[in-house]
């Protein structure tokens, strides 16, 4: 592995930072450091590049402990969220800015520029500014400055963060383009899901200084650890459902007491056959799972549709049972009315069970 943290937590006085966090990033990887705001992400991200020093725990690069040596001693390329670029020098100038230090001829320094530009499609760009610029434009120099060196890993810190909605989707298409030709272990920091699950190889939560769970993007939607990130990755918001465990049927059919009387039977993992009936437990079903049933059935739960959002080619609905609100997600052409009466239906083996201590209950 080209990056390796063991154990690396970073303290601010009393305040607990990062703690304990073991991660490896392995070369040619991309992972994305996902979490909400104020978690540790940057914190770590800055630990690796020097810029902060751990209070206690390793960071390897390259094999090579590199607690002890200062930023420009490690070899990382990173792009900070605020793009950092030279107000007064061109875009050719602010690439080639990094390249001054190694020693290269004027011709080595010219062909890597040209090289880049081509790469990101800044041809037309490179006698402006950073001023005459716009913001799609400044991100693409500033990624370009970070991969333009040769360095031990890349490090981007919220690169896409204050780009409207439509230059976010054409910058993470070229960025994952652009490092899948790089080869080198690559960490990005990001609150934004739906830019850790397009971009990145393996994805890991966290949430208050702690990393959740470490897993490709499909697992850690597919198969959360626990309720945090059942709850944190998805739009619209997995529904969760606190529950009863009264009964078993067979092997896998379970019955649950909903809050509000209502009884819900469902096909769930084996798993569920080590918890005593009278258990407390979060069911957790995606919007897309849930479907409408025209009656009434033992695997679903009766609600009223209270608003209904059209998304193009789905719609989105929001339902109360009484007690729970429910969000479910079909196809545009099923007739939802709001206000009405309907029946949801939680379809074999798409129902997740957390147990009171919030972890998953499943089998290996």
């Amino acid at each position: 592995m080209t990056i390796e943290l063991k154990k690396l937590t970073k303290r601010f006085g009393s305040l607990t930072a990062v703690e304990a966090i073991d991660l490896d990033v392995g070369d040619g990887e991309v992972l994305c450091l996902l979490g909400p705001s104020g978690c540790g992400k940057t914190t770590t991200l800055r630990m690796v590049a020097g810029l902060e020093y751990a209070s206690e725990g390793d960071v390897f690069l390259q094999g090579k402990r590199v607690n002890d040596l200062a930023p420009r001693d490690r070899n990382v390329a990173m792009s900070f969220q605020f793009y950092a670029l030279y107000p007064s020098l061109s875009v050719a100038e602010n690439l080639a800015f990094p390249l001054h230090g190694e020693g290269l001829s004027k011709s080595e320094i010219n062909a890597r520029v040209q090289r880049i530009s081509d790469t990101l499609q800044l041809g037309g760009i490179l006698n402006r500014t950073p001023g005459q610029l716009a913001e799609g434009e400044k991100q693409r120099v500033a990624v370009g400055r970070s991969i333009i060196r040769d360095p031990n890993c890349f490090l981007f810190d919220e690169p896409l963060s204050r780009l409207d909605v439509q230059l976010r989707e054409e910058m993470r298409g070229e960025i994952k383009e652009v490092l899948q030709d790089l080869s080198k272990p690559t960490v990005i920091v990001t609150h934004d899901q739906l830019e850790a699950l397009t971009m990145a190889d393996r994805i890991a939560v966290m949430r208050d200084g702690r990393i959740e769970q470490v897993d490709t993007p499909h697992n850690v939607f597919q198969r959360p650890s626990n309720l945090f990130v059942a709850g944190f990755i998805g739009t619209p918001q997995m529904n969760l459902i606190p529950a009863t465990f009264t009964a078993l049927h067979g092997d896998d059919t379970a019955e649950f007491a909903v809050e509000g009387g209502q009884t819900l039977t469902v096909v769930v993992d084996p798993a569920i056959k080590t918890l005593a009936p009278g258990a407390k437990v979060t069911l957790g079903i995606r919007p897309r799972n849930l479907e409408i049933s025209t009656e009434p059935v033992a695997d679903g739960l009766s609600t009223r549709i209270d608003i209904v959002e059209p998304m193009g080619a789905e719609t989105l609905a929001h339902m109360n049972d009484g007690h729970h609100d429910l969000r479910l997600v079909t196809d545009w052409r099923v007739p939802l009315t709001e206000g009405e009466q309907a029946h949801t239906r939680f379809p074999p083996g798409t129902t997740h069970i957390f147990t009171e201590d919030e972890q998953v209950l499943r089998t290996p």
